[in-house]
């Protein structure tokens, strides 16, 4: 078995054991300060996509659907993919409109979509995957002019960092055996490399699942200074990253 292969069915068998627990709750979207981060970062991703009525979309890892719920909301066409089988049993109970949102059971790596896409799209998904063959097949699954826009963790964020290096405690359960995270630079050379044009990489999100809701507002104010100042930009929590293939 090749490790591609292996590395599909450990992630397999981490979505068994999300699955048996408050999934988005592990993953931190399920406080107040997680579902603002959430409609955030949703928001984020759909703006640098142009997701609108009629753009088709290929969205990677969708997981349990929450994301692609907010997605759907732009009134995009979306084909939805996972290759966890448990996680997207948690997707279909959402009951999005079967005409508007697809889901796929499969690896994105070896799936057929079709081609053509304006835009593909995902939330915390390409660090799970062997990245530079990843940002090949979208590149050569969009459209030219369609766009590629992805948030990812920042593996200059502290916690970021701990959690990978530490991943063996207990503790951090929840991080699965093949995951990483991205420095925005080296990632944005390799799509450059690959052909993507307009390659924009940008550090966001200061604001911590456990802030209890009182302080949203003034974490987010914080935050949104912090984004903006030199250097210590650079160690936010979350990268947003958008790249176009050239028309």
């Amino acid at each position: 078995m090749n490790r591609l292969s292996s590395r599909a069915e450990r992630e397999i068998a981490h979505g068994r054991k999300l699955s048996s627990q408050e999934v988005e709750r592990v993953w931190g979207w399920g406080t107040a300060a997680g579902k603002s981060r959430a409609r955030r970062r949703a928001g984020l991703i759909a703006a640098a996509a142009a997701l609108s009525p009629g753009v088709r979309v290929l969205e990677i890892g969708c997981g349990t659907g929450m994301f692609t719920e907010m997605f759907a909301a732009s009134g995009a066409e979306i084909t939805a993919v996972d290759l966890s089988p448990d996680l997207l049993t948690i997707a279909r109970e959402r009951e999005l409109p079967s005409g508007q949102v697809t889901f796929v059971n499969a690896r994105f790596e070896d799936c057929s979509t079709g081609e053509g896409f304006d835009a593909i799209i995902g939330s915390s998904v390409l660090h799970h995957l062997d990245v530079e063959p990843a940002v090949r097949k979208i590149y050569r699954l969009l459209k030219p002019g369609g766009r590629m826009a992805f948030a990812e963790p920042n593996l200059l964020n502290p916690q970021v960092y701990m959690q990978l290096k530490l991943r063996f405690l207990p503790m951090f359960w929840y991080i699965s055996p093949d995951e990483g995270a991205f420095y925005r630079h080296r990632l944005a050379r390799l799509l450059g490399a690959i052909g993507f044009a307009d390659v924009r990489t940008q550090a966001f999100d200061w604001l911590h699942p456990s802030v209890p809701t009182r302080g949203i507002t003034g974490a987010l104010t914080l935050g949104n200074l912090l984004e903006k100042t030199p250097v210590l930009r650079e160690f936010a929590g979350s990268l947003l990253i958008r790249a176009t293939r050239p028309a």
